[in-house]
């Protein structure tokens, strides 16, 4: 079974349609959709999104239920022209865009400081699977935890994670919460905005939810069909 991370829980029950009912876990409220996933609404930024990733793999795991994959869903800016206003993202690495530490030299990512993990990939072929049914574009989504507000950080950004398509603020949270579990992990992005200077004008965050919502109404056979133990 997979459990599904996302900013907004709609998209993910329109795919899987069926009554939905409602878990009570410490911190958290976990949605179960008959016949389809788990839904769970981690909340804003990395820490709360692994605080309530792990307590459901923690909660499902103790249950004899363990999941076997995780998906983190939601909206995101996109790096323009790469993916445009309502496209849909894939990412082949969820990374970490500020973690480290800046220096007289520049940023300098975690890893180079030598320790901690910056990146996360998800299976290779559910990634193409995904992509293929949905017509996603693949590439890198950073996790931040301030959202970009201008042209020079998205600047930054982008020339240091070159395959970058897309900036949010959960999925390595969810990642980490997977990667300690053991769990396979997956982020689906639709893009609401630019990532560039902050113009709320500019959102088009009704559009991006039923991008969302679409693309999981083409992702559900794969969700469904797709077994870890069939892609090592």
């Amino acid at each position: 079974m997979a459990t599904a991370v996302p900013v907004e829980r709609d998209a993910v029950a329109e795919a899987f349609p069926g009554p939905v009912r409602e878990a009570g876990l410490p911190g958290a409220v976990l949605h179960r959709t008959d016949g389809g996933p788990d839904v769970l609404a981690a909340g804003v930024g990395p820490a709360l999104a692994a605080a309530s990733t792990a307590t459901a793999l923690t909660a499902a795991a103790l249950d004899g239920r363990p999941y076997g994959l995780v998906v983190s869903a939601g909206i995101a800016g996109g790096f323009a022209p790469h993916a445009p206003l309502g496209s849909l993202v894939v990412a082949d690495e969820i990374t970490a865009g500020d973690l480290g530490a800046e220096t007289a030299d520049g940023f300098l990512p975690v890893t180079d400081l030598g320790f901690g993990t910056v990146t996360h990939r998800p299976p290779e072929t559910l990634v193409r699977a995904a992509a293929a049914a949905s017509g996603a574009r693949t590439g890198t989504v950073l996790t931040v935890s301030t959202v970009t507000g201008t042209a020079a950080r998205a600047d930054a950004l982008r020339a240091r994670h070159p395959r970058a398509l897309a900036e949010a603020m959960e999925g390595f949270g969810v990642a980490e919460a997977a990667a300690a579990h053991g769990v396979p992990v997956l982020e689906v992005r639709a893009v609401s905005n630019p990532v560039g200077p902050r113009d709320r004008a500019a959102w088009r965050i009704g559009d991006a939810l039923a991008a969302l919502t679409a693309g999981f109404g083409k992702l559900a056979p794969v969700l469904e069909s797709w077994n870890r133990h069939d892609h090592r």
